[in-house]
């Protein structure tokens, strides 16, 4: 998605000073000393190359850096979707490198909530089964008080019936919210969320993420290339060959797009 201004209403009016320090808080997710090497020898990548991050709780974290930087690698492992090589990542106090598969995959079931740049429906169920899906699957009764306002949260009150055909872009990706919403997962990990989406949809799904934090409490990790969409989080982690060069708390569009101009002129020269 390609933005070129501002959208009113979004984390540039909020209060707060760019590259302000966070308020200290429970932690969600973190990873220690965390590496992730991809073959041997000579084909042999460092992806990640012994990160330490903490993401916390109800707390919106946007991870950047230029391609091949590591945050996909970094989002994937944080999430059990990939395993690490060395280091430790949990989730709350779970050490992800000590559940065995059937236990990985109940983790992600009850703890996580995923929302991909496609955004995976099911073209064959209503919105309103799409989101309740990933319960229906697991035999889980879905708490209806939590559900509507899940649903009243994201506007989709009056889409519930509609099938993903009957929906447009930003409609869709909304269901994707909700549905990773729904379970109440302690957090969600969200992979270019707005990559397939129009400014003005994209700007609905981010101002929905935000809304899920502020209101809902819920803990938001989102990759991304995009200096607006970033400006929705409360802090922004820039990585660059695999390592965190550099945090940035209560971020604008404009500081972010400085930090990575920054990088790209000492990727040029170095």
């Amino acid at each position: 998605m390609s933005h070129t201004a501002a959208v009113p209403g979004s984390p540039q009016h909020f209060p707060g000073t760019p590259g302000a320090p966070a308020t200290p808080r429970a932690v969600a997710a973190r990873a220690t000393d965390l590496s992730k090497v991809y073959g041997q020898g000579e084909t042999r990548v460092t992806a990640l190359d012994s990160v330490s991050v903490e993401f916390g709780k109800a707390q919106f974290t946007a991870i950047m850096g230029p391609s091949g930087s590591g945050k996909s690698t970094l989002m994937h492992c944080m999430a059990g979707l990939d395993t690490i090589s060395s280091g430790s990542a949990r989730i709350g106090d779970v050490e992800l490198a000590s559940l065995n598969d059937k236990q990985l995959t109940r983790l992600r079931r009850d703890k996580i909530g995923f929302i991909f740049q496609a955004f995976n429906l099911l073209p064959t169920l209503s919105a309103g089964e799409n989101i309740t899906l990933p319960m229906d699957i697991a035999g889980r009764k879905p708490d209806r008080e939590w559900v509507s306002r899940v649903i009243e949260t994201v506007g989709l009150s009056g889409r519930l019936a509609h099938r993903p055909a009957q929906l447009s872009g930003g409609q869709q990706q909304r269901v994707a919210v909700a549905r990773a919403l729904a379970a109440r997962p302690e957090i969600i990990f969200a992979d270019e969320p707005t990559g397939n989406l129009d400014s003005r949809s994209g700007a609905e799904v981010l101002g929905f993420l935000r809304e899920s934090v502020r209101a809902m409490q819920q803990t938001v990790v989102m990759v991304t290339h995009d200096p607006v969409a970033a400006a929705y989080a409360d802090r922004v982690v820039f990585l660059a060959d695999g390592r965190i060069v550099e945090e940035l708390h209560r971020p604008t569009a404009d500081a972010v797009l400085d930090r990575m101009r920054l990088f790209d002129a000492k990727g040029r020269t170095s």
